[in-house]
């Protein structure tokens, strides 16, 4: 979540009607090989099927019967978010009445990008929500890199500051790997340093923060009670930000893992197999009923606008799984918008507030 945004600059129209070949996580796959065309979303044929989920606000497992209906389970990201920004909240403060301090959190946004503009203006109204205290840096486009390196040192040893968040992408002639290497570890809320990724990569060591995203993704996993350990897993996509350590995580919570990508022959057929999949690859409508297990348990990270005429944005927004047939078929699915996006939010005021006590050797 320094935030990389997960949406296809590209028309919709481009991408649903024209594209011949799109951009997978890496390289260039023929989806039309795959998916055939990516606009329709047509039911498929309903299967029975038995789903035991527990539900986010208790530790009661509802069993759903299936047999006949069309529906999965869905997976409301929107209300765990609430639930863990409550949560949040409440340690917050806690923690101000105990010591006295409240957790920082500074952002750091270069240009304007309405997109990049418009996250950084929900991640301060979440900070105000949970009583946690923001700082904004604004830099225009023509900023230099020694500029953006300046504020992060700052910030790196402003003790007031416990998490420290530089909004992606960066414009062009910026570094971004020296960037997000300069913020120190021990800040590193988004959890893209390459000593934290490197842990996270290691058994028997820990990250001190896990990026934000897929850690929203395995706490839906576990606040929804879906059993993980022995699965097969399959992650769609490979990116540094949410495929490779999504993948990483299912394999610490001993899932057997895959991860397909833009050179996977028969992907089709490897994604059918998965009891959990995540779809982290920004292409609209991609998995397609075929893909999925019946009873599998889909997370759907795309956020994908698709032309729609009758809304008054002209588009919408879908994720990179066919929610429609999803449903058919699936145990249990994320919607989009209102699953992993709001996730991704409360991770990181989750990280910020663990950055905090960290500080202060609060447990």
């Amino acid at each position: 979540m320094a935030s990389m945004i997960f949406t296809d600059p590209s028309s919709a129209a481009a991408v649903v009607h024209r594209l011949p070949f799109a951009r997978f996580s890496n390289g260039l796959i023929s989806l039309h090989r795959f998916v055939g065309p990516l606009h329709v979303c047509s039911p498929t044929t309903t299967l029975p099927r038995t789903l035991s989920l527990r539900s986010p606000r208790s530790s009661r497992f509802i069993t759903a019967s299936m047999a006949t209906e069309p529906s999965a389970k869905m997976i409301d990201g929107k209300a765990v978010a609430k639930q863990i920004r409550e949560e949040i909240s409440g340690e917050v403060s806690k923690l101000k009445e105990a010591i006295g301090v409240v957790p920082g959190l500074a952002v750091i946004l270069v240009g304007d990008r309405k997109d990049s503009a418009t996250y950084v203006r929900n991640k301060k109204k979440a900070c105000e929500s949970v009583g946690i205290n923001s700082f904004e840096v604004h830099l225009p486009d023509d900023a230099s890199e020694e500029e953006v390196l300046k504020f992060i040192s700052d910030f790196n040893g402003d003790p007031t500051v416990h998490g420290i968040l530089v909004q992606l992408p960066l414009p062009s002639h910026m570094n971004e790997q020296n960037i997000l290497n300069a913020v120190t570890i021990e800040k590193d809320v988004d959890g893209f340093h390459p000593l934290n990724i490197g842990r996270l990569a290691m058994r028997g060591r820990e990250p001190l923060f896990v990026p934000c995203t897929p850690k929203g993704c395995i706490e839906l996993l576990h606040r929804y009670g879906v059993d993980i350990k022995g699965k097969r897993a399959v992650v769609i996509g490979r990116s540094n930000i949410v495929g490779m350590p999504a993948a990483l995580l299912l394999q610490r919570e001993d899932a057997t893992v895959t991860i397909v990508h833009s050179r996977t022959k028969n992907p089709e057929e490897i994604t059918r197999q998965a009891d959990i999949i995540i779809s982290a690859v920004g292409q609209p409508n991609m998995v397609r009923g075929s893909w999925i297990k019946p009873g599998a348990v889909i997370i759907d990270v795309g956020i994908n606008p698709v032309e729609d005429a009758s809304s008054p944005r002209g588009y919408r927004l879908v994720g990179d799984v066919c929610y429609e047939e999803a449903c058919e078929i699936a145990a249990a699915v994320t919607p989009v918008p209102g699953g992993v996006g709001p996730m991704t939010i409360a991770m990181l005021l989750s990280n910020t507030l663990s950055s905090a006590k960290r500080a202060y050797n609060i447990k």
